[in-house]
């Protein structure tokens, strides 16, 4: 990667937190992004309220590494990685990715350059029973991106996506190749949707929840598989989940999610061990510990996670906030603050 993505002014108090300290590593880089849905009341009628599913999130990933997105249903996790990789259009904001030594801005990118620019970013969905069109064959799913690419004819297809088969586990590739999903398990399934987010070596994938629907028994072995498939093609994570003990191992840094804002982030164990937003704390409170005589208090919240329609400009958190005070009600929701060293948390009472 010979180019870098060029700094960002941080006198300018348009980039808010100057918040992330970029090097020459930096493969993602994301300022203000916005997704806002409008709320129609009728055919004819302007849309006047909105829903703030993202709103003016900053975060960067190095390459190579793996950035885990936590929080409740709701908050917008999934949302942020449809558009990274431009299944939405975003509201606001930049999304920047040093991708095939060109710094774009893809948020922007139309036609062609948004053709070649799927090239290099994929994602690997949540459900694999709806993810894979149940009347292609496995052949036919994982080949698509190189057909769409225009990569290779029939022959040099057919062996990239046996390499790709065996990589994920699915030997020897020849019994899988002609077979539909419906006569796979789900383990299976969400490894041919593996292989066929990274039949093109994509530089950056986002994986969104992709063991929340699969038994706990193999769940671990999918989840090996991607660690060891980052590591030998050099594939850059933005891992989605709602389960902070797949984050932790699946992830270098974390940054957690509340209702559209992004209210901590830091280095995975330095965040796990020190929490400093209430909202991380009520989380980690809430995990199961696999021990029947210990007895733990509730998580010190109230209420569940609010709809984020036309949310008031305070603190999002305010509602159900054990530290809440004056000075959150009054104030726009907090910035992004380096508490520690690269230990950053949107809190005015931390």
């Amino acid at each position: 990667m010979a180019a870098k993505i060029s700094q960002m002014n941080i006198n300018n108090p348009e980039n808010r937190s100057a918040l992330i300290t970029e090097s020459d590593e930096t493969i993602v880089k994301v300022e203000g992004l916005k997704k806002l849905f409008p709320l129609t009341t009728g055919m004819f009628k302007r849309s006047t309220s909105f829903i703030h599913a993202v709103d003016d999130v900053d975060f960067y990933i190095r390459e190579g590494e793996s950035l885990g997105l936590v929080g409740e249903s709701g908050s917008g996790k999934t949302t942020v990685g449809k558009l990274l990789v431009r299944l939405l259009e975003p509201t606001n904001g930049h999304i920047r990715m040093l991708l095939d030594v060109a710094d774009q801005d893809i948020a922007r990118l139309r036609g062609r350059s948004l053709k070649r620019f799927r090239w290099h970013v994929q994602m690997i969905f949540q459900d694999p029973y709806e993810s894979l069109n149940p009347r292609r064959t496995i052949f036919d799913t994982v080949s698509e991106p190189l057909s769409v690419q225009g990569i290779g004819d029939i022959a040099q297809r057919e062996d990239r996506v046996a390499e790709l088969l065996t990589m994920v586990g699915l030997a020897p590739a020849e019994t899988f190749m002609f077979r539909f999903p419906h006569e796979l398990s789900g383990g299976q399934r969400q490894r041919i949707a593996i292989a066929r987010a990274l039949i093109v070596s994509p530089s950056f994938v986002v994986a969104d929840e992709p063991t929340s629907m699969l038994d706990v028994s193999i769940r671990t072995g999918v989840m090996n598989l991607m660690r060891d498939l980052a590591d030998q093609l050099g594939v850059t994570y933005l891992y989605i989940t709602h389960d902070l003990a797949v984050a932790r191992y699946m992830t270098e840094r974390l940054a957690v999610m509340y209702l559209g804002k992004i209210v901590e982030m830091g280095e995975t164990e330095d965040v796990l061990a020190n929490p400093l937003h209430p909202y991380t704390r009520a989380l980690l409170s809430a995990v199961p510990v696999p021990d029947p005589t210990l007895k733990r208090e509730p998580p010190n919240i109230k209420g569940s996670i609010a709809k984020a329609i036309d949310p008031i400009p305070r603190c999002r958190f305010y509602d159900r906030c054990p530290l809440a005070s004056r000075v959150c009600e009054d104030n726009d929701h907090p910035p992004l603050e380096e508490k520690g060293p690269d230990h950053w948390t949107a809190c005015y009472m931390v």
